[in-house]
């Protein structure tokens, strides 16, 4: 039977591996979203369920697709198309890898939006300008930014040419390399940062507000953002972990590989929260100011403190790269699609590839000035759609399905040899991937339906036949 061994490459050693397979999943969600959305909902409550969803969502669905790219040894688009074939399935399967390959590009190309913000501020605070700043300087600091729209171009096309010159150059001599330093040095500017956090006089009420769970400040609403989260913030969906699996050889542990990269990705969350909040509460500021936490309240707080300079500039710097580790990923799957269906030469592919993302950028480069009125679902502008799209559909689709093909359509031969568990283990898996994660996924995607405009129900619609389609139909018999 016809295997899906395309890739010519592997990782060096599983431990790169895991470095790599963190990088992808720490990003911006964890420096940025994870803080603000733990401060909305109310700080321990939500981190504990977060840290439930991360087990019982998060943590199976990274095997799951880890599986899938393992046993294809391909791309996400052919190796989903070779594993339907070799189970019997439907020839639609294809087109889960193609939706993974998608999202990563779409979110690569407002996500280097955002990481120039992070460049925009670590230059702005190495060169003093959040010294002794107020809230109302720091606003407007913000809005001068947003509203210039060839300043945001600058910083858009900066992270961008970075991102591309790594993986241009390849899985060892690329994106091995960049990632054998950006991780160690994350982990030491965190570290070096929480140690700075512990003489603030609030790690304390910090801890405590992490950690002391009060029920009565969490909503089902809150429930709902948490899941949602431990989903997204693995990196998962959109096929990046399922690629970086498929340049993985036989003898390395699927199962130790993914603990190590959940628990990689939620202590290093919880290690930012934990810096963040300390920084706020030692300035009086507020914790659940929402996404303007990381842009428009931390650099208040580093300009009125001591030693603010150096260590607001510290943090940017972790800002990025931990942005960077996660740009290099959404953009593999695609990449390694070009690679080996099309037999184009990575480089020349990278920066193709690389400056079509790049140009999609410019649009929500242009959501935040010029096009700000412009919108294209209800009354979202580029920016915003592309992020619902991708984070709010495609993901939790390309999750969904992930799950039930392993549970449902792989053979128990075939997910026992990647797994190599013992029985109980491997049937609590399997029973969560074929109930628990899906049905949690599915919760998530109905609330989302019920709250979204009716202009967005054609867009669920196409999602709900597309996967009762391929889920109905059956591999046609030669």
């Amino acid at each position: 039977m016809q295997q899906g061994k395309v890739s010519p490459v592997s990782w060096s050693s599983q431990t790169v591996f895991i470095l790599a397979a963190i990088g992808s999943a720490v990003g911006l969600g964890n420096i940025w979203k994870f803080p603000y959305i733990t401060g909305e909902n109310g700080g321990g409550a939500f981190v504990l369920v977060y840290l439930a969803a991360i087990v019982l969502i998060g943590l199976p669905i990274l095997l799951a697709e880890l599986i899938l790219g393992r046993s294809a040894k391909a791309n996400p688009v052919q190796g989903m198309g070779y594993l339907a074939a070799q189970f019997k399935a439907s020839r639609w399967w294809w087109l889960l890898g193609l939706n993974g390959v998608l999202a990563g590009a779409l979110i690569l190309s407002f996500y280097t939006v955002i990481a120039g913000w992070a460049v925009a501020y670590f230059v702005s605070s190495a060169q003093g300008a959040f010294i002794n700043i107020s809230s109302s300087e720091v606003g407007a600091h913000f809005d001068k930014l947003l509203l210039n729209p060839w300043e945001l171009l600058l910083w858009h096309t900066i992270f961008s040419l970075v991102t591309i010159f790594i993986v241009a150059r390849g899985i060892r001599s690329g994106i091995e390399k960049a990632i054998s330093w950006m991780m160690p040095g994350l982990f030491l500017i965190l570290l070096v940062l929480l140690g700075y956090a512990t003489t603030t006089g609030a790690f304390g009420q910090s801890f405590h507000f992490l950690f002391n769970p009060d029920f009565a400040k969490l909503s089902w609403q809150g429930v709902l953002v948490a899941i949602g989260h431990a989903f997204f913030t693995l990196s998962i969906g959109m096929s990046a972990m399922m690629v970086y699996g498929s340049y993985l050889d036989e003898k390395a542990s699927l199962v130790k590989a993914a603990i190590w990269i959940a628990i990689a990705d939620t202590v290093i969350a919880i290690m930012a929260a934990l810096v963040i909040f300390s920084i706020v509460f030692a300035n009086s500021l507020e914790p659940a100011v929402g996404p303007g936490l990381l842009f428009q309240t931390l650099p208040v707080a580093f300009g009125q403190m001591w030693g603010g300079w150096l260590f607001g500039t510290l943090f940017f710097a972790l800002v990025i790269i931990a942005a960077l580790s996660s740009a290099i990923s959404l953009i593999e799957p695609a990449l390694s699609w070009l690679e080996q269906r099309w037999q184009i030469r990575r480089a020349p592919a990278a920066w193709a590839l690389g400056g079509l993302i790049w140009l999609i950028g410019i649009a929500s480069v242009l959501s935040f000035n010029h096009w700000k009125s412009f919108s294209l679902l209800g009354d979202r502008n580029i920016f915003d759609t592309l992020d619902f799209i991708t984070t709010n559909i495609m993901l939790p689709l390309g999750g969904l399905m992930m799950s039930l093909f392993v549970a449902w359509v792989m053979d128990k031969e075939t997910r026992r040899s990647q797994l190599n568990l013992n029985s109980t283990f491997e049937r609590a898996l399997v029973f969560d991937l074929k109930w628990i994660a899906p049905v949690a996924i599915a919760l998530v995607f109905a609330v989302n339906l019920l709250s979204a405009p009716t202009s967005y129900l054609l867009v669920f619609g196409f999602v709900l036949l597309y996967g009762v389609y391929i889920w109905i139909s059956h591999y046609p018999k030669d």
